[in-house]
Order: C-alpha cells, then structure tokens, then sequence
C-alpha cells in the first residue's frame, strides 16, 4: 500500500472534485498497482500555496539532474522569498548543498548541456564549481573519461597554477611578449572560450578549447560568418 498520504486541495473550479499538490509519483504506483483508494491529507492552499508545495517536492526527487535541481532552488527563492538557509531546511539538504547547487547556474550553456546530459555527474559538476577553468576541466573529464577524485586533483592543480601566474604577473610567461598576452585575452572576450597562441619563428599557430559541440558550432557559425 501507499505508506506517505498524497497532498490534495478543493478543485477550484470543479465541485466535489479534488486536486493532486504533491505526491504525484507515489498515486501513479498506486494506479500501476491496482489501488483504487490511497490516503490522502486535504489542505486549504491558494494557488501560489500550490505551486510553492508542488516545487518543493520536485526538487526532493532522486532522478533529478544537477541543473533541474538548481533552477528548482533558484525558483524558490526568487519568486517565494526563501533563503538559502530557510530552503536547506525545507528540503532536507545543507545549506552548502543549496549554495554550490545555484552556483550552476552560473556556468557556461555548454557545461550546463554536458550536465543535463549526463556526461558529466554531480560529483563531476562539484569539482567543475572549485575550477580556474570549469569550461577547460569539463572538456577534459569528457575526453579523458576522468573519475570525480581525478577531476578534483585536477581543479586543485589548475588553481595552484593560477596562483602562481597571478603573483608572477608582473613579468610575462618566457616565450610570450604583453602582446601575445593581451591578444589572447581579446580573442577569449569575444569567443567565450580558452585561447592559446604560440609563436614558431616566422609562423605559429592559433589553439581554441571548446568543452562541447555546442561550442564548437557556434564558434564555427562565428568564424564562416552564418547566423
């Protein structure tokens, strides 16, 4: 039987009728099991009421991926007030969870595409949040199959590096001028992606990383002039 009553309120528009707010999956198992009768708690709820009930259910299921359960967080603060603190409580998580899960959302559509994919995990998407370079670590995770630990080792090792290029800024890398610098850093404003130029005596060539086919479509729409 159904161990956890459904929540459900007066249809408002239809009399003697009722309205499934939260408990949806739990009354699908009961059809697919036959139950014609499940428990049920009835509460007086308006419709912001309903809508508040009904997404903090959802963002308590297991099948959630990370960024359905971001933008379920970033939902409920932003149009019912919560806090972070005040929703880690609601739905049972730590406030750290609830902080490092909006923090999603901030990174680039590409990443957010591997993500809802599922080519990189939550575990994955933890280690991508502590990155320099989240873009560049999670086309490496993909390319390289890393593990969650070795994905970790690699945030770490890449903000070390970081480090050390910011207290060495006063003098470039050996081997590139200010130039080179700033054009690198010009070309990475306007593409959105990691760029690298090495010079080779008269020549030299031009690397741009991408983290996924998305990326590299639209840079490729941007180099051959498409819309």
């Amino acid at each position: 039987g159904v161990l956890q009553p459904v929540l459900v309120r007066r249809h408002p528009d239809e009399a003697g009728c009722w309205e499934l707010v939260a408990g949806e999956r739990r009354w699908l198992a009961a059809q697919r099991a036959g139950l014609r009768d499940i428990p049920a708690i009835v509460h007086d709820l308006s419709d912001r009421e309903t809508l508040e009930a009904a997404i903090v259910e959802n963002v308590q299921r297991q099948d959630l991926t990370p960024l359905e359960e971001a933008e379920g967080y970033s939902r409920l603060i932003a149009e019912f007030g919560y806090t972070q603190e005040a929703l880690a409580k609601i739905v049972g998580k730590s406030r750290s969870h609830v902080a490092n899960s909006l923090r999603l959302l901030n990174l680039s559509d590409g990443v957010k595409q591997l993500l809802d994919s599922a080519a990189l995990t939550a575990g994955h998407a933890r280690a991508l949040l502590s990155a320099g370079d989240p873009d560049s670590l999670a086309a490496t995770i993909v390319e390289d199959g890393l593990s969650v630990r070795q994905a970790e080792r690699l945030a770490q090792s890449g903000r070390r590096r970081s480090a050390k290029r910011s207290a060495g800024r006063t003098a470039p890398p050996a081997g590139k001028d200010a130039d080179t610098l700033a054009l690198e850093r010009e070309l990475e404003a306007r593409l959105g992606l990691s760029v690298a130029i090495d010079h080779k005596g008269p020549g030299g060539q031009v690397a741009i990383r991408y983290a996924s086919l998305e990326q590299l479509d639209d840079l490729l729409a941007r180099l051959l002039g498409k819309s």
